[in-house]
């Protein structure tokens, strides 16, 4: 049991301190893939040491909801990191509380509490912002659902855990069943994490800006803790796709300081791969107008249901 609560530990203190650093990463690659020097990797731990410092500013008029948002963001990847393999390949003390789609509820609350504060503090970006993630949400939900049927159909489980020990231990050869799924995933991935061709997280223009246009309201602390959620969204969802669907190799068998530390070591390696596929994406293709993106979302669901059928043929 004490084991069990040191490997839970370690796996949510690894995603709290990993996630900027990935956030970091990517940039700086993005830079010098743009022939610019761009900020260091660890940029973004300064910059939330400097929101941590300033003062919070809230509106007088600001409503419960406006105020709980922040917390509720940063907690719900925390929480989503005690149901997934991070570090370990043996389920941990929580990590039967909930399924893949149990899993993706928890997570989502975060993004719905922050469009109902967007759309609360009355400023326009904010109720733009809202509306465009809430139409993004929407047409990506029906894609996750698929994904998890055609998961639990292909490894005849539900709990990430489970997942990965069936589809890579029992049936140790990539299908395309599989294959296609974890496209489909990746692709809900960039548009979920508010990521190009999506959207741009790194422009400055209003009207175009959809995770970004959420967060004007927000100063000091508050902004540090909605910042850092989104980071860990992305991170923890990149760590289903490549420690359940992609490449589990290198978890940890067991509690100890060793395995843990490859299993650290091994995540990184991973999420640097994962960094540099998000680089190449993002500066090979352009940011899509908001009308196209059911098209890109489309083709996502296309390839999940595409991967239920592959199966049920191979079958």
């Amino acid at each position: 049991m004490l084991a069990a609560a040191i490997g839970q530990t370690v796996a949510v203190l690894t995603v709290l301190l990993m996630a900027p650093l990935l956030k970091g990463v990517i940039d700086n690659l993005k830079a010098r893939v743009q022939s610019r020097r761009g900020p260091s990797p660890l940029q973004p731990y300064h910059d939330l040491a400097k929101l941590f410092r300033k003062q919070r500013t809230v509106t007088a008029d600001a409503s419960p909801i406006f105020r709980a948002a922040p917390y509720v963001a940063f907690a719900a990847p925390v929480a989503f990191a005690v149901l997934i393999p991070v570090l370990t390949a043996a389920p941990m003390t929580w990590a039967f509380m909930a399924d893949m789609v149990g899993s993706g509820f928890v997570l989502g609350i975060g993004g719905f509490l922050v469009n109902l504060a967007a759309m609360d503090s009355g400023s326009p970006y904010g109720g733009l912002g809202a509306s465009r993630s809430r139409l993004v949400s929407a047409l990506a939900e029906p894609t996750f659902i698929v994904v998890f049927f055609a998961v639990a159909f292909v490894s005849s489980a539900t709990v990430p855990f489970v997942v990965n020990k069936a589809l890579f231990v029992t049936t140790p050869i990539v299908v395309p069943s599989h294959a296609l799924v974890a496209a489909a995933f990746f692709m809900v991935i960039l548009a979920e994490a508010g990521r190009i061709p999506v959207d741009n997280p790194a422009t400055q223009q209003e009207l175009s800006m959809i995770e970004g246009s959420r967060l004007f309201e927000y100063s000091g602390p508050d902004q540090a803790l909605l910042e850092w959620g989104s980071w860990m969204k992305l991170f923890v969802v990149l760590v289903v796709w490549l420690n359940v669907l992609v490449l589990p190799p290198g978890l940890a068998t067991s509690v100890a300081p060793l395995p843990l530390a490859i299993a650290v070591a091994s995540l990184a390696g991973k999420m640097l791969g994962a960094a540099v596929l998000i680089v190449g994406i993002e500066s090979a293709l352009a940011k899509i107008r908001i009308l196209r993106v059911p098209e890109f979302l489309g083709a996502s669901f296309v390839l999940s249901v595409l991967a239920l059928v592959v199966f049920s043929l191979g079958r």
